[in-house]
């Protein structure tokens, strides 16, 4: 055969730019570095993408040497989605309609298993074999969520014989568990346990974000009966998205720049409610006033109605709120530079001791002081050592409100924590992609192995006959 320069590995990622969004993002720079490692991507992706967020600043990140193929799905719009989502009302009528919306999910959720994307995988499926043939690849990498995709890459891996690597940005069972409108019942969670069996048989690889969940995984994967070994990538960050901070300036919302910032940049929802914030804060305006009005409470980013509702419980208050909508990673990063403090929150619910969210690593790269409220667990362990970085439980709301007394006067005396005091080079996103290829050289080489080792254990009896006692 003859030797290439490059490898090519084939990603099935339906979030893709552009995409927007946070769980975008690991892909993205994965593609985008690779080949500085000795291996081009293609990336099989959707055509019309049923998402609430786009970014077509994202673009930029994808290295000429990438195919892209894009499939369509036969999921509805996300218009549509929305409208049968859950919602709070009151009054017969509402009611009513809450429960057409209500029935409407569930039948959604029973028949399209385990998610809405796999109406993503016929066509799919199709172009993936397509490109599988057309183009030499080495190796797969399914991601997800959703985690159909990791049942679609187990099912080309099985088609082609490739090397496969499940690249689980969250864990299967904590999305169920807590993502929106799911309503997991008997059912659906006997279905998707022998669904998440099938693919992680399949595996060559199992990969996760974090070292708990790394562990976990590979107890499913054991119980499973699939021989993956399991690996973690941390998510990262990617210097050329941050411009010279000097250059930044803090922009005025409409409640002065003088205020002590807190932001939160994301997605606010039940994993990572901002509940515990705002009754620190409801404790600071009445115990403290004049310290309440000094902070500015800054949210950027898709919220549910519940969030929401809980921060519309600072209206008449002293602190300042400014909520915006999404807005795209670039806007983002400046946002994140020109904070005074970056929330970091995870719910405390089972399992989420486990989860690091993929913002972490951008407040890293900001170079800014982390305020975090999450279980104990791997995100604490993470930032701990960094500079200014503040760390509650999220039941500890006299704590929060104390440390967050604490900031302000700290801002009031102009003290800036140091950005060269920040090492944080292990986590960038090039660094992290070296990590990736490296992880694709040896599943390649071991798979190639093991088919070598197989052809010759089958002509075994013909092709060995001078060893001693050997039997096929």
């Amino acid at each position: 055969m003859k030797d290439r320069q490059f490898h090519r590995v084939l990603f099935v990622a339906y979030q893709f730019p552009p995409v927007g969004g946070v769980g975008v993002h690991r892909v993205t720079k994965f593609v985008k570095y690779l080949p500085q490692f000795g291996w081009n991507s293609s990336v099989l992706t959707v055509s019309n993408p049923s998402v609430p967020l786009h970014d077509e600043s994202l673009l930029k990140d994808i290295p000429a040497g990438t195919v892209i193929r894009r499939a369509k799905t036969f999921e509805p719009g996300y218009g549509l989605k929305k409208k049968v989502s859950g919602g709070n009302g009151s009054g017969r009528k509402n009611r009513f309609v809450s429960g057409i919306k209500s029935f409407v999910r569930t039948v959604g959720n029973t028949a399209l298993q385990p998610d809405s994307q796999v109406l993503w995988h016929p066509r799919a499926y199709r172009e993936g074999v397509r490109i599988l043939n057309d183009l030499h690849h080495d190796a797969i990498i399914a991601t997800g969520p959703p985690f159909s995709s990791l049942l679609l890459g187990a099912k080309l891996a099985k088609k082609t014989g490739l090397p496969l690597i499940l690249d689980y940005r969250d864990e299967w069972d904590i999305s169920n568990a807590y993502w929106e409108n799911k309503q997991q019942g008997k059912f659906s969670n006997w279905l998707q346990t022998r669904q998440q069996d099938y693919a992680l048989r399949a595996a060559d690889v199992v990969l996760a974000t974090t070292p708990s969940s790394s562990q976990a995984i590979s107890e499913v994967a054991n119980l499973a009966g699939s021989r993956a070994k399991s690996a973690f990538i941390y998510n990262g960050f990617d210097p050329d998205d941050y411009p010279d901070t000097t250059a930044s300036v803090k922009k005025d919302y409409g409640n002065g720049t003088s205020r002590f910032r807190l932001s939160f940049i994301g997605t606010l929802w039940n994993l990572n409610s901002i509940e515990p914030i705002i009754a620190a804060l409801e404790k600071l305006c009445k115990t403290s006033p004049l310290i309440a009005a000094e902070i500015e409470l800054l949210l950027a980013g898709r919220r549910t109605e519940d969030q929401d509702a809980i921060v519309d419980r600072l209206q008449g208050q002293p602190v300042a709120v400014t909520r915006l909508p999404f807005i795209d990673h670039s806007e983002a990063v400046q946002l994140m530079q020109t904070s005074d403090s970056l929330l970091m929150i995870n719910s405390d619910l089972p399992k989420t001791q486990r989860i690091i969210n993929a913002k972490t690593f951008e407040y890293m790269a900001a170079k800014r002081p982390m305020f975090v409220v999450a279980p104990k667990g791997d995100v604490w362990d993470l930032v701990q050592d960094l500079p200014g970085t503040v760390l509650c439980e999220p039941k500890q709301i006299e704590r929060i409100t104390d440390q967050l007394a604490m900031l302000v006067e700290q801002h009031r005396c102009g003290f800036v924590h140091s950005a060269s005091d920040w090492e944080i080079d292990q986590y960038h996103r090039k660094a992290l992609a070296g990590e990736l290829a490296s992880l694709l050289n040896s599943t390649v080489t071991f798979k190639s192995t093991l088919g070598l080792e197989t052809n010759l254990l089958s002509f075994g009896p013909t092709h060995h006959q001078d060893t001693e006692g050997y039997s096929a």
